[in-house]
């Protein structure tokens, strides 16, 4: 049979295997006992010397690194669509951004979401690419990745810009962040009012539709495909978007804006109708 051999610096052999277990019931041994146990604390590391500045300086970089971003694609898309002609250009796409800052600022939105959003909105438009509606969070997620963004980032970004077009007079397109209601808001806002006449003929010249025609009636579509399949004249597209989008505001402060803007439409159909027929 082994024998048990306990010793340390303070004991002899011991003969008698019963002495062998330690009196727990002493005070002394339980003192002794815990002298040799490793104290937790002294696990754990004191903090380091100025890590409140390095955390400040991480922080600082990340925001730095987020202002490269939001600038690099500023330039992206400006190159691709400087000379755009249909009224999607890149001051469509700009003043997008300026408004959905000014809502986003309003609503209590991420400044830096929104803003990207925005940029990003149009890079691949559906009526641009055979009304594939998949062309566009592909392309956003290609050049978020080209810019090797955080995923998070892109994920939020990809899905606020499916989330803005406009699908038909009675296709609900609600949005999931506050993000997401002010960019659709402020790119609606763009398609009334002065600006949102000028865009819409402008769009209908490159894609030779007809001013008007009195024998035709708008459609309410019920389903994006048909509504970007439809070529009625110009005209028909007053009735069939924009005079709907002032009751469609995500925002209100999208709606005080639009309330204008929806008046001024008003105002030129009237004069339009009334010089159509002549009268004016």
């Amino acid at each position: 049979m082994w024998s048990v051999y306990i010793k340390d610096k303070h004991d002899s052999p011991i003969s008698n295997p019963e002495s062998r277990i330690p009196n727990l019931d002493s005070p002394s041994r339980i003192s002794n006992l815990e002298s040799r146990l490793p104290n937790p604390a002294s696990r754990i590391p004191p903090p380091e010397k100025g890590l409140m500045k390095s955390l400040t300086l991480k922080s600082k970089q990340v925001a730095m690194s987020l202002s490269t971003l939001i600038k690099n694609t500023e330039n992206h898309i400006k190159a691709l669509f400087e000379n755009e002609g249909t009224g999607h250009d890149w001051w469509h796409i700009d003043r997008v951004r300026n408004v959905a800052l000014r809502l986003a600022k309003m609503e209590g939105a991420d400044l830096e979401i929104t803003e990207l959003g925005a940029l990003l909105h149009d890079i691949a438009d559906h009526k641009f690419h055979d009304n594939d509606f998949s062309a566009l969070p592909r392309a956003t997620r290609a050049w978020l990745i080209s810019q090797e963004a955080p995923l998070e980032l892109i994920d939020r970004v990809e899905k606020l810009v499916m989330e803005i077009s406009f699908k038909g007079a009675k296709v609900a397109t609600e949005t999931t962040s506050l993000e997401a209601a002010c960019v659709q808001d402020a790119d609606r806002l763009d398609a009334i009012g002065a600006i949102g006449v000028a865009r819409a003929f402008a769009y209908g010249g490159a894609n030779k539709r007809l001013l008007h025609h009195p024998d035709f009636k708008p459609t309410m579509h019920d389903n994006a495909m048909a509504y970007a399949s439809d070529k009625g004249p110009t005209i028909a597209h007053f009735y069939e978007k924009l005079l709907l989008l002032k009751d469609r505001m995500q925002t209100n402060s999208g709606k005080t804006l639009a309330a204008e803007r929806h008046q001024f439409m008003q105002a030129y159909l009237k004069q339009f109708f009334k010089e159509w027929e002549g009268q004016g």
